[in-house]
């Protein structure tokens, strides 16, 4: 991923993409109920799904034998040296409650609360090391990307933007933004160290599945609880992904 970003349409088929609708709209029904506030205040997003309070047993099977699937490691050939990949989380991504909520651009990085200089230096030196796979339930208006700043720093004018310096607001427009339409069952895979932000409109719902590298500082953000159960591996493929 050169430029931070494949798309790979139809990805999943219209039977594999019915399934995995049946359980994530039960899990982000109850996370909509069980954090009401939040949500209806300025949430996009909930994570850590395959948190055994989240999902069922069956369910959590139905989300790993996905992540563990050919069809995924396939992909994940092609971005992480083998072995080298670990599962980090996974997240659902939807339109927020305030229709006047603006969208903003970001990378990943600048939540860790680590130095500018630090994230810099993790940008050029770490192209690539925490990658999202979206998978969209619904046809919509998908990401718009800055390509390319998966391995390079922030313009003046980006940084300004993304930071919200010298009087400019993180969803102001940026040139040389790329918007990537997303359409039911297609797979978006793009580093989540590049400048993004996701479009909202058409009431959208989509998985995220986060990979990384077999890196600690990156997997001291994994939720334990969130891992299959040494049972649960038995039935899975590609188990390095959680070991």
């Amino acid at each position: 991923m050169k430029d931070g970003y494949k798309l790979v349409k139809n990805f999943l088929n219209e039977p594999q993409i019915c399934e995995l609708e049946k359980c994530l709209n039960r899990v982000h029904e109850n996370w909509c109920k069980e954090n009401s506030s939040f949500y209806h205040k300025k949430a996009i997003n909930s994570a850590y799904l395959t948190d055994p309070k989240n999902m069922s047993s069956n369910e959590r099977m139905q989300i790993f034998n996905l992540i563990t699937s050919p069809k995924i490691n396939e992909q994940l050939l092609e971005i992480f040296q083998k072995d080298s990949v670990r599962f980090l989380n996974t997240q659902l991504f939807f339109d927020p409650v305030n229709k006047a909520q603006k969208n903003y651009w970001h990378r990943d990085l600048q939540y860790t609360q680590l130095p500018l200089e630090v994230q810099k230096e993790e940008v050029e030196m770490k192209v690539n090391n925490v990658v999202h796979f979206r998978i969209p339930l619904k046809d919509e208006p998908g990401i718009e990307l800055i390509p390319g700043t998966n391995h390079r720093w922030d313009s003046q004018e980006e940084l300004e933007v993304r930071t919200q310096l010298n009087k400019r607001e993180s969803f102001h427009d940026l040139p040389g933004s790329k918007v990537i339409k997303l359409e039911r069952g297609d797979l978006l895979m793009f580093s989540a160290n590049m400048i993004h932000r996701g479009i909202y409109g058409n009431n959208r719902l989509a998985l995220d599945i986060l990979f990384c590298e077999n890196d600690p500082e990156i997997l001291k953000y994994l939720k334990k609880s969130c891992l299959p159960t040494k049972d649960e591996l038995l039935e899975l493929e590609n188990k390095s992904l959680f070991i």
